[in-house]
């Protein structure tokens, strides 16, 4: 079963912002299944300085008028390692990359807000985005495609549980 739309896409309305944090398998079903997301686009995202190499992550283009960046940095948090400071962190970087100041001021404050919500600190970084290379397009809406694979059932399948419980009011 693929997620597909569920109404036509307004423009106006698209906001962007990437994330990282775990396998971008996972992080792109979540994102997908979530009401305002209308494309989730799966593979590698790069910033700056000690975080210019790339890294797992997507980029989500949001209806802002169906659901705002602070639910996306929430969900985020709660659906990955977010307080984990694992060696795996160079590939899974624990990220929200922005496209703009504005973002960057918002997602800091909304990343203070939800610490008081988590008992270890957030390893979660804001980051400027500066680079994007794609997934191959085999891997694109993985889950989706592919919800009875082991990989699947094993570490995505609690990931959309946690939405799920925490987050229903947003899921499509």
């Amino acid at each position: 079963m693929l997620c597909k739309l569920s109404r036509p896409i307004d423009v106006e309305n698209l906001e962007k912002i990437a994330l990282g944090g775990g396998c971008h398998w996972c992080t792109e079903a979540v994102f997908l299944s979530l009401k305002g997301v209308q494309k989730v686009e799966q593979g590698f995202v790069a910033s700056e300085g000690e975080n210019s190499s790339l890294s797992e992550a997507v980029i989500v283009h949001y209806d802002r008028e169906i659901i705002t960046l602070r639910d996306l940095i929430s969900i985020h948090l709660y659906t990955h390692e977010s307080a984990s400071d694992h060696s795996m962190r160079d590939k899974y970087r624990s990220a929200v990359y922005t496209f703009n100041t504005e973002e960057t001021i918002l997602a800091n404050l909304v990343l203070k807000e939800l610490q008081l919500e988590f008992e270890r600190p957030l390893v979660t970084q804001i980051l400027p985005f500066k680079s994007f290379e794609s997934s191959d397009k085999q891997f694109h809406n993985y889950y989706y495609s592919n919800q009875e694979k082991p990989f699947c059932k094993t570490y995505i399948k609690p990931k959309l549980k946690v939405l799920m419980e925490q987050f229903s009011e947003l899921k499509k």
